[in-house]
Order: structure tokens, then C-alpha cells, then sequence
């Protein structure tokens, strides 16, 4: 058996930014259960994914049954659910076990659960009171939901493809400057440092997408890319915010599609075991409160755009510049063409 420490598993496993729902409600008591899990069981990431969508599915019949008594079941079992779903993940940087197939496993559960859930929830409300109100709401949260991811994958994707054209403009800018160099005999050219400067300028001002991030508390390289050049310029003090949230490695994008799922899963069940009725306006708040971010994040891409299209203009002028001091390149064929046409 393995023999790994309480250390390991949070310098291995935690993020470095991460939703505040799991930092201060769910990661204390997943780090433990990881260790014991890692050193004393067999059990696999798949396992722990199978084993989240099941008590998210016992969730779900708990909603179905209405009553406070379920309605407070429904809510713990929903957050223990979701525990297992973030010590698959833990489990699998923790020992080398990820892969592909996990990570589309985990996503597609995540939003089976979230479905089953909802229409639970509502429906077993519908059938209590006959409110159809109840009837869109389940369709509300499952469109945001899905909505939210999407829109997260989207952007991800977009940022990936950015970082990769930016990276081959630096290594073609980084190549030309070495030829022009060497064509012209000296050791360095004026302002040949601002090809790397422009290129880390810009990928920073990419940032990272708040819901994809996979990096690790030691994975200081990548941590430090997470720059937002032109928002920060519009919005100084924001930075001072965010480092505090860092510190304590909660992310500033404060309800996240993880917040809103708690919100309607386990705040609005449990508020509504006391407070009959009062699943919907929770909802509700849950949900203006996640469109809310999503509109800032949107923005901050928004700006995030503009400044990748500035620095590869500027990757892409160098580049032609120097592209221009090269000497022309003779044709290969040129001495024997003129040795034909003399013997001609």
C-alpha cells in the first residue's frame, strides 16, 4: 500500500484557484478521505465517478419525495455526492491514474446528476403543490447549467487555440531573428527583446477559464499566467481583491456554475425544509448570481481578445520586418541554368 501524507495530497491535488464552496466546505474533509482512500483501498478515479453519480441519483429521490424530512436528505447526500466528484479527480493527479476516458466520464455524470436533480427537485415540489411555476423552473436550471459549461468549454477551447498560434509566431519571429542575426555578423539586434516580452505580454492578457482550470498549488509557471492585462488596466483595484481571494486560493469568480448547483441543491432544499415555498426565489437569487459573473468573465474574455489580436498584429509586423533584412536567396538552379545556356 501506498504511504501517502495529508501534505501530498494538498500539494499535489488542490488546485491553485478553486471555487470557495470546495475550498472551505469541501476540500477539508476530501483531502482526508483521499489520503485514506490512496493509502488503504484500491478504489479507482472511474469508481469514485460511478460511485458520485449513485449518491447524486439517491439525491435526486429524496427531492422527488418533497417533505422537509427528504428535502434535507436530498441536500447531504447531493453534497456528498459532489465530494466524490472532487476526490476522483484528486485520486488521479495524486497517483498518476488520470485519463481521458475519466475526464469525459466525469463530465458527462456531472451533468446527469445536475438533470436527474433537477427535474427530481421540481417535480416532487409540482406534485405537492401543483404549481407549475416549479415545471420552469427545473427547465431554467437545466438550460443554465448547460449553458454554463458550454460557454466554459468554448472559451477554454478558444484561449487553447490562441496560446498555440501566439507560441508558433514567437518561435518563427525567435527563428527569423536568429538568421538576420547571423546574416549580419552581430551579437544581438535593437529591440530583439521584445519578441519574448511581446509573447508573455499577451499570453498572460489570455488569463485562464475559471471552471477549466486544472493546475496544482506547486504549478507556479502556470499560475503566473493567469494575467488579465487590458481588464486590470481598466480596473486596478480589482487586482487587490483577487490577491487576497489567492492567498486563500478561492478564484474571484465568486458564484461559478459549482455555486449555483449548491445553491439549488443544497441551500434551496435545506432553506425550503424551514421555510415552505421558498425553493424557487432561491433559485432565482442562484441564478442571477451565476449570470452575473458569467456576463464578467465574458467581458474580461471580451478584453482578453483585443489584446491577443495587438500582440500577434505587433508578433506578425516583427516577423515581416525581419523577414525583409534577410538577403535574397539566389535560386539552387541558377549556376547550372547558366551553364546550359553558355554550352548551347
Amino acid at each position: 500500500m501506498a504511504n501517502f501524507t495529508l501534505d501530498d495530497v494538498r500539494q499535489r491535488t488542490y488546485k491553485a484557484r478553486d471555487a470557495w464552496w470546495t475550498v472551505l466546505l469541501v476540500d477539508p474533509l476530501a483531502a482526508r478521505l483521499v489520503k485514506f482512500t490512496a493509502n488503504r483501498t484500491r478504489i479507482t478515479p472511474n469508481q469514485l465517478t460511478v460511485g458520485a453519480l449513485i449518491l447524486g441519483l439517491g439525491a435526486g429521490a429524496c427531492f422527488a419525495a418533497a417533505s422537509w424530512p427528504w428535502l434535507l436528505a436530498g441536500a447531504v447526500l447531493y453534497h456528498l455526492s459532489f465530494t466524490l466528484d472532487c476526490m476522483d479527480g484528486k485520486i488521479a493527479r495524486l497517483k498518476g491514474t488520470g485519463s481521458v476516458f475519466g475526464a469525459w466520464l466525469d463530465y458527462i455524470f456531472d451533468r446527469v446528476r445536475v438533470l436527474a436533480c433537477a427535474v427530481a427537485l421540481m417535480a416532487g415540489q409540482y406534485a405537492a403543490t401543483g404549481n407549475v411555476a416549479y415545471v420552469w423552473t427545473a427547465l431554467g436550471v437545466v438550460f443554465l447549467d448547460m449553458l454554463r459549461y458550454m460557454d466554459a468549454l468554448e472559451i477554454y477551447k478558444v484561449r487553447s487555440q490562441m496560446r498555440t498560434t501566439l507560441l508558433e509566431a514567437r518561435r518563427e519571429a525567435e527563428a527569423l531573428e536568429e538568421a538576420v542575426r547571423r546574416a549580419d555578423g552581430r551579437d544581438a539586434l535593437p529591440g530583439a527583446g521584445e519578441v519574448g516580452a511581446d509573447l508573455r505580454s499577451a499570453e498572460g492578457a489570455l488569463g485562464a477559464d475559471p471552471e477549466m482550470e486544472e493546475q496544482v498549488v506547486g504549478d507556479t509557471e502556470r499560475a503566473n499566467a493567469d494575467l488579465q492585462a487590458g481588464f486590470y488596466k481598466r480596473f486596478p483595484w480589482y487586482i487587490r481583491i483577487r490577491n487576497v481571494l489567492l492567498r486563500g486560493r478561492i478564484r474571484p469568480h465568486l458564484i461559478s456554475g459549482i455555486e449555483f448547483q449548491m445553491g439549488v441543491f443544497i441551500v434551496a432544499p435545506v432553506v425550503a425544509a424551514a421555510v415552505p415555498g421558498a425553493i424557487i426565489p432561491v433559485v432565482c437569487v442562484s441564478a442571477a448570481g451565476m449570470l452575473a459573473f458569467e456576463l464578467f468573465i465574458i467581458y474580461k474574455f471580451w478584453l482578453s481578445s483585443r489584446d491577443y489580436s495587438r500582440s500577434l498584429a505587433k508578433l506578425n509586423g516583427t516577423i515581416e520586418g525581419y523577414r525583409a533584412q534577410l538577403p535574397a536567396e539566389e535560386p539552387e538552379h541558377s549556376a547550372d541554368a547558366a551553364v546550359v545556356g553558355s554550352s548551347g
